[in-house]
């Protein structure tokens, strides 16, 4: 049986509550046995890889430069990539879906490349999106109701976040 990927973005610099909130993650993802992706340093990628190693799981960190030195210290594996935000594309592509927690400019990067590549897109304290023309108007992506993107959904919880994400997932 083939694992889950899950990737799990969000920024670098995070409070404690939005940290809790993504090791709470880490740990909830690692008990439904998916491997967890992210890029592998500070803030929300510490936090996560935090979670999922105090439930044995596995976290794979892709880190933007060409060494460990930065690396999460929880990771299970980090793999420098030395291709700085380049590295945003292949965090969400690894993943069979995508899970935002808070977030910065790399964090909205990566909610966009998510969705080109067809990612379901999990958003928990992250960025509000909708369409630049409102929604039902034929613009690429727009969802069906005021203020919705087609792949993208909002959890108010970690527990609710990992639902989210994997009930989208085509059953192995």
């Amino acid at each position: 049986m083939r694992r889950t990927y899950v990737s799990v973005i969000g920024a670098s610099h995070c409070g404690p509550e939005l940290a809790a909130k993504a090791e709470e993650l880490g740990r909830l993802l690692a008990r439904r046995d998916c491997v967890v992706v992210c890029g592998g340093r500070s803030g929300v990628m510490e936090a996560v890889a935090r979670g999922v190693a105090a439930e044995g799981g596995v976290s794979i960190g892709l880190l933007p430069e060409p060494d460990r030195s930065r690396a999460a210290p929880d990771l299970t594996y980090s793999i420098p990539t030395a291709i700085g935000w380049a590295r945003n594309l292949a965090v969400v592509a690894s993943g069979d879906a995508v899970i935002a927690v808070g977030g910065a400019w790399g964090t909205l990067s990566e909610i966009a490349l998510a969705r080109n590549l067809g990612r379901r897109v999990v958003l928990l304290d992250s960025w509000e999106l909708r369409p630049p023309n409102g929604p039902g108007d034929g613009a690429e992506g727009s969802g069906g109701g005021e203020g919705e993107l087609d792949g993208v959904v909002r959890a108010s919880s970690p527990a609710e976040a990992v639902e989210l994400a994997l009930s989208a997932l085509p059953p192995d």
